[in-house]
Protein backbone atom coordinates (compact mmCIF):
# COMPACT_ATOMS: atom_id res chain seq x y z
CA UNK A 1 0.00 0.00 0.00
CA UNK A 2 1.17 3.45 -0.84
CA UNK A 3 0.17 6.40 0.93
CA UNK A 4 1.53 10.01 0.05
CA UNK A 5 1.05 13.48 -0.33
CA UNK A 6 2.26 15.35 -3.14
CA UNK A 7 3.27 19.39 -3.02
CA UNK A 8 4.70 21.93 -5.69
CA UNK A 9 7.79 23.16 -4.42
CA UNK A 10 7.52 27.35 -3.07
CA UNK A 11 11.26 27.29 -3.16
CA UNK A 12 14.12 24.82 -3.04
CA UNK A 13 15.43 23.69 0.24
CA UNK A 14 19.14 24.83 1.37
CA UNK A 15 21.79 22.52 0.16
CA UNK A 16 19.79 20.00 -1.41
CA UNK A 17 22.12 19.88 -3.82
CA UNK A 18 24.47 17.83 -1.57
CA UNK A 19 21.77 15.23 -0.62
CA UNK A 20 21.74 12.15 -1.99
CA UNK A 21 19.94 11.85 -5.72
CA UNK A 22 18.81 9.21 -8.46
CA UNK A 23 18.30 9.86 -11.98
CA UNK A 24 15.14 8.49 -13.17
CA UNK A 25 13.39 7.79 -16.29
CA UNK A 26 10.04 6.35 -16.31
CA UNK A 27 7.99 4.89 -19.04
CA UNK A 28 4.36 3.97 -19.27
CA UNK A 29 3.47 0.06 -20.45
CA UNK A 30 -0.47 0.75 -19.91
CA UNK A 31 -2.36 3.03 -17.76
CA UNK A 32 -5.66 0.90 -16.19
CA UNK A 33 -3.95 -0.75 -14.27
CA UNK A 34 -0.55 1.03 -14.09
CA UNK A 35 2.01 -0.72 -15.28
CA UNK A 36 5.21 0.87 -15.35
CA UNK A 37 8.97 0.38 -16.05
CA UNK A 38 11.36 2.60 -14.65
CA UNK A 39 15.01 3.13 -14.26
CA UNK A 40 16.49 4.43 -11.39
CA UNK A 41 20.54 5.20 -11.45
CA UNK A 42 21.48 1.52 -12.21
CA UNK A 43 18.17 -0.07 -11.09
CA UNK A 44 15.64 -1.19 -13.12
CA UNK A 45 11.95 -1.81 -11.96
CA UNK A 46 8.70 -2.83 -13.12
CA UNK A 47 5.78 -1.48 -11.12
CA UNK A 48 2.37 -2.12 -11.49
CA UNK A 49 0.18 0.23 -9.61
CA UNK A 50 -3.83 0.11 -8.75
CA UNK A 51 -5.74 3.54 -9.00
CA UNK A 52 -7.81 3.01 -5.81
CA UNK A 53 -7.02 5.82 -4.62
CA UNK A 54 -7.49 8.10 -7.86
CA UNK A 55 -11.78 8.31 -7.45
CA UNK A 56 -12.83 10.46 -4.13
CA UNK A 57 -9.27 11.70 -3.52
CA UNK A 58 -9.74 14.67 -0.50
CA UNK A 59 -6.06 15.16 0.52
CA UNK A 60 -4.17 11.45 0.40
CA UNK A 61 -3.54 9.57 -2.36
CA UNK A 62 -3.76 5.81 -1.32
CA UNK A 63 -2.84 2.87 -3.72
CA UNK A 64 -1.31 -0.83 -4.08
CA UNK A 65 1.60 -0.98 -5.71
CA UNK A 66 3.78 -4.17 -6.74
CA UNK A 67 7.66 -3.62 -7.40
CA UNK A 68 9.32 -6.50 -9.33
CA UNK A 69 12.90 -6.26 -10.45
CA UNK A 70 14.21 -6.20 -14.26
CA UNK A 71 17.15 -6.69 -16.06
CA UNK A 72 19.05 -4.17 -18.10
CA UNK A 73 18.00 -5.17 -21.09
CA UNK A 74 14.43 -6.47 -19.94
CA UNK A 75 14.12 -2.62 -19.25
CA UNK A 76 15.43 -1.19 -22.83
CA UNK A 77 13.41 -4.13 -24.10
CA UNK A 78 10.48 -3.08 -22.62
CA UNK A 79 11.12 1.39 -23.58
CA UNK A 80 10.51 0.42 -26.41
CA UNK A 81 6.94 -0.50 -26.20
CA UNK A 82 5.79 2.31 -23.50
CA UNK A 83 3.12 4.72 -24.16
CA UNK A 84 3.51 8.02 -24.31
CA UNK A 85 6.75 10.49 -22.78
CA UNK A 86 9.49 8.80 -20.68
CA UNK A 87 9.93 10.97 -18.03
CA UNK A 88 13.15 12.15 -17.25
CA UNK A 89 13.99 13.75 -13.41
CA UNK A 90 16.55 13.75 -10.84
CA UNK A 91 15.22 12.91 -7.63
CA UNK A 92 16.69 14.40 -4.03
CA UNK A 93 15.96 12.54 -1.00
CA UNK A 94 15.34 15.01 1.37
CA UNK A 95 15.18 14.34 5.38
CA UNK A 96 12.23 16.50 7.54
CA UNK A 97 12.94 17.24 10.43
CA UNK A 98 10.07 15.26 11.36
CA UNK A 99 11.77 12.20 10.80
CA UNK A 100 9.92 11.20 7.36
CA UNK A 101 11.62 11.44 4.11
CA UNK A 102 10.74 13.44 1.00
CA UNK A 103 11.81 13.00 -2.56
CA UNK A 104 12.10 15.60 -4.83
CA UNK A 105 11.26 15.59 -8.20
CA UNK A 106 12.97 17.79 -10.65
CA UNK A 107 11.87 17.09 -14.35
CA UNK A 108 13.85 17.77 -17.45
CA UNK A 109 13.34 17.94 -21.03
CA UNK A 110 9.81 18.57 -21.61
CA UNK A 111 8.84 19.32 -18.24
CA UNK A 112 11.80 21.64 -17.60
CA UNK A 113 10.47 24.27 -14.93
CA UNK A 114 8.40 21.11 -12.97
CA UNK A 115 9.46 20.22 -9.55
CA UNK A 116 6.90 18.23 -7.42
CA UNK A 117 7.79 16.94 -3.83
CA UNK A 118 6.20 14.00 -2.45
CA UNK A 119 6.08 12.05 1.21
CA UNK A 120 5.12 8.44 1.97
CA UNK A 121 3.39 7.70 4.97
CA UNK A 122 2.24 4.40 7.12
CA UNK A 123 -1.06 5.44 7.54
CA UNK A 124 -4.08 7.82 6.27
CA UNK A 125 -3.87 9.42 9.66
CA UNK A 126 -0.07 10.07 9.89
CA UNK A 127 -0.45 11.65 6.19
CA UNK A 128 -3.70 13.66 7.49
CA UNK A 129 -1.53 15.06 10.62
CA UNK A 130 1.41 15.98 8.24
CA UNK A 131 2.72 19.86 8.44
CA UNK A 132 4.80 20.53 5.37
CA UNK A 133 8.01 22.41 5.87
CA UNK A 134 7.95 26.00 5.02
CA UNK A 135 9.40 24.98 1.44
CA UNK A 136 6.34 23.15 0.35
CA UNK A 137 4.18 24.90 -1.93
CA UNK A 138 0.41 23.88 -2.91
CA UNK A 139 -0.68 20.29 -2.09
CA UNK A 140 -1.68 18.82 -5.16
CA UNK A 141 -1.77 15.41 -4.07
CA UNK A 142 -5.47 14.65 -5.01
CA UNK A 143 -4.73 16.74 -8.90
CA UNK A 144 -4.46 14.61 -11.53
CA UNK A 145 -2.25 16.58 -13.77
CA UNK A 146 0.55 16.20 -11.56
CA UNK A 147 0.32 12.20 -11.12
CA UNK A 148 3.45 10.77 -13.41
CA UNK A 149 1.09 8.82 -15.45
CA UNK A 150 -0.86 12.16 -16.39
CA UNK A 151 2.23 14.27 -17.52
CA UNK A 152 3.89 11.36 -19.44
CA UNK A 153 0.48 11.81 -22.01
CA UNK A 154 0.15 15.30 -21.29
CA UNK A 155 2.81 18.25 -21.27
CA UNK A 156 0.22 21.17 -20.21
CA UNK A 157 1.16 20.55 -16.71
CA UNK A 158 1.01 24.77 -16.09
Amino acid sequence: MEIEKKFKIREFPEGYESLAKKEIEQGYLCTDPVVRIRKSNEEYILTYKSDIGAEGCRDVRVCNELEAPLTEEGYFHLKKKADGNILVKTRYLVPLADGHLAEMDIFHGAYEGLSIVEVEFSSEEEAHSFQPPYWFGEDVSCAKRYTNKWLAFHQDWR
